[in-house]
């Protein structure tokens, strides 16, 4: 899209519900929240909590944020039609591993020693032994937790030579217990496969084990060991059939006594790559195999509702649907464009990149009771802020070490916001390039993308254009124009506060932490050529 895009145009997209939240028009509910002092759970008891993360689905393919999207979504509009949508939310980062870190801890990923880049299949651990994390806080607090899906935060492989895990599995002990994964972050009960779907090795983990010793390879994409009977088609039913059998599970222990409430986190392995949508769904969006696949999505985020239904249990449960990052480039654009699609809305840029497209992503919450019905937030969120509001929900405080980019999101789902819940909120491209962002200012520390798309990093066209961005959002969401030059003092204090940021290893009220790498919000220097040559995360 290359015409500027104002806010004003950009609320023609969101509807009338949310152009309301985002002029400021907060909506309200019936609901009142908790009294001050009062811990949130002592209003709300403690509700099942259900987290689905779509894997590389952008907020354009989703119809109730996106009036003119072409894919249909009728579980994830039904599912915002009895609870809230937010149209500023954002993933802590624009790619897969670093969102997922931020998201479990509360913590952005920058400041681990994941710099750029992400995980992959055979990687080591990244979330720190004895790290709080949001299934770690919910078990202490008497929560049974599950990990249904795509893990990719690294665990320890057990190996035959004592060493790490060899990028191509060779020598991994496939029958021997994996050591920093799932289980050790907080969860009762995991299955799902350790990194995306086209990054081997391609075998189901269930706890701390793998289910099988790989005895052939596949190539999805990338070429890797598998087990003979791992077919990348049938891994989002899998997890489909896992989280309905899941939740009977729980209802049937909760009607022989165990009134344990639960958490469910459930991390999908699609639409990303590779885009393999089951029979039933092929040729149903009338677009391309990936409009399909967000379609089985959607069919999956139905599934789950039902479930919770039919047991019962919907009244009880906060179920948010939201997504790692924007949408891939594998999700061919063109060809979606040429049916009147666009994954990222009104947004530049796409998954990997620093642009809105990047990071801003679908984000809906239903909690009958507590969040109103067909409403709509304006707020900015964070996916980091999941830790936080957990906490609230169950009247805990979170230690000064943990969950130190978490914001309470809490009085947004009520209805019942004071303001702004976010001073600001830091955005990480796949190469490592900063942004921050404050109501409408939009700061970003390179010249380009800091992604895949066009001005790509190092490029030609990137050399020839200021070092910095800055944005007015309200005037020009589709970040056209830089106002840099126009505005020093506002590009200056952004990243004196993002530097401050850095500097107290936290973004939130709190005892400064330290980081566990030296980070700096310079942009990434250019790196060798053999190095540009490395193939990215598809």
């Amino acid at each position: 899209m290359n015409r500027q895009i104002t806010r004003r145009r950009f609320l023609r997209w969101t509807g009338a519900a949310a152009a309301a939240m985002l002029l400021g028009r907060h909506a309200t509910t019936a609901q009142a929240a908790p009294k001050a002092g009062e811990p949130a759970a002592a209003k709300a008891g403690r509700p099942n909590i259900v987290y689905i993360l779509a894997d590389d689905m952008g907020y354009g393919d989703v119809r109730c944020l996106n009036k003119d999207g072409k894919i249909a979504t009728p579980n994830m509009d039904r599912l915002a039609a009895g609870g809230m949508i937010f149209t500023d939310a954002h993933s802590g980062s624009s790619v897969c591993s670093p969102t997922r870190y931020g998201i479990l801890t509360g913590r952005y990923s920058w400041r681990t020693s994941l710099a750029s880049g992400v995980l992959y299949g055979y990687s080591r651990h990244l979330i720190d032994p004895g790290r709080m994390t949001v299934a770690s806080l919910l078990k202490a607090g008497g929560y049974h937790t599950a990990g249904l899906g795509k893990w990719h935060l690294g665990m320890d492989l057990p190996t035959t030579d004592g060493k790490d895990a060899a990028g191509d599995g060779s020598n991994v002990d496939f029958t021997a217990a994996i050591a920093n994964g799932p289980p050790a972050a907080g969860f009762d009960y995991y299955y799902g496969i350790s990194a995306s779907l086209d990054m081997p090795p391609y075998v189901y983990v269930h706890n701390d084990r793998f289910v099988a010793v790989p005895t052939t390879t596949r190539t999805y994409i990338r070429k890797g060991l598998a087990t003979k009977d791992f077919e990348a088609i049938d891994v989002l039913p899998t997890l489909t059939a896992k989280a309905v059998q899941y939740i009977d599970e729980r209802a049937k222990a909760a009607a022989a006594g165990d009134d344990k409430p639960f958490f469910l986190y459930m991390p999908l392995s699609a639409p990303h790559t590779p885009i393999a949508p089951t029979k039933d769904f092929q040729g149903k969006s009338g677009l391309n195999d990936y409009g399909d696949f967000v379609m089985q999505v959607d069919h999956t985020v139905g599934q789950v509702m039902d479930a919770l239904n039919r047991r019962g249990l919907a009244d009880n449960t906060l179920v948010i649907v939201t997504s790692d990052n924007g949408c891939s480039p594998a999700a061919n654009f063109k060809q979606l464009a040429e049916k009147g699609h666009n994954p990222s809305c009104v947004f530049r840029g796409h998954k990997a990149d620093i642009f809105e497209g990047g990071h801003r992503i679908p984000f809906i919450a239903r909690w009958p009771g507590h969040v109103k019905p067909g409403s709509a937030c304006g707020l900015t969120i964070c996916l980091t802020d999941l830790l936080a509001t957990c906490a609230a929900i169950v009247g805990a405080k979170l230690p000064d070490n943990a969950g130190e980019d978490s914001v309470n999101i809490l009085p947004a789902l009520t209805g019942a916001p004071a303001g702004p819940l976010r001073e600001a909120v830091v955005h990480h491209s796949v190469n490592g390039s900063f942004s921050i962002r404050q109501g409408k200012w939009k700061l970003e520390l390179c010249p380009g993308s800091g992604g895949w798309s066009d001005p790509k990093p190092n490029s030609k066209e990137e050399r020839t254009l200021p070092d910095v961005q800055l944005y007015d959002l309200t005037a020009d969401i589709s970040e056209r124009r830089n106002l840099q030059a126009e505005q020093p003092d506002v590009a200056a204090r952004l990243t004196a506060l993002l530097q401050s940021y850095v500097d107290n290893g936290r973004s939130t009220p709190g005892t400064p932490q330290k980081n566990d790498r030296d980070v700096t919000i310079a942009p990434p220097k250019p790196k060798p050529k053999a190095a540009q040559t490395k193939k990215a995360e598809k």
